[in-house]
């Protein structure tokens, strides 16, 4: 057995921690509803995550860290999956907010640059956007 068979790659393992930080939020208002479910569903294809994986990180989230990718562009990305996964029921409560604003400063940016990425974010996901859209609108001054 080869020591990424153990132990798994560190882009997989970052994968998990960004995963169970999705999850956390998304229970964060009590049961993960099926809207909620159909999209961590969408994402733990999206990042490789296996259905025994899913199951143990939506048992216990809080056994995964958060692995921050180093590029500005995956940081935004990862924000939008979860973002995606906290409007899936068309609203963020007070403690959604609130851990997104700690999930974006764990992903690398300052107080004050996550504050204006979730303020506009909010403002730009009203509607459903392509992340590639969501980042033209980010961007912009």
């Amino acid at each position: 057995m080869s020591y990424s068979d153990l132990f798994g790659s560190g882009e997989h393992t970052r994968n998990l921690g960004h995963f169970a930080s999705i999850v956390n939020i998304a229970a964060v208002d009590g049961e993960i509803n099926n809207e909620e479910r159909e999209v961590l569903e969408r994402l733990a294809r999206k990042l490789d995550i296996h259905d025994s994986e899913f199951d143990k990180v939506v048992e216990n989230p809080s056994l995964f860290p958060i692995t921050p990718p180093h590029t500005t562009e995956k940081r935004l990305e990862r924000l939008y999956d979860l973002l995606t996964v906290i409007f899936a029921d068309h609203e963020m409560d007070n403690e959604e907010e609130f851990l997104l604003k700690k999930y974006a400063i764990g992903l690398g940016f300052s107080s004050e640059t996550s504050k204006q990425i979730i303020e506009k974010s909010i403002k730009i996901l009203g509607g459903k956007l392509s992340f590639d859209d969501y980042q033209y609108l980010l961007d912009r001054k």
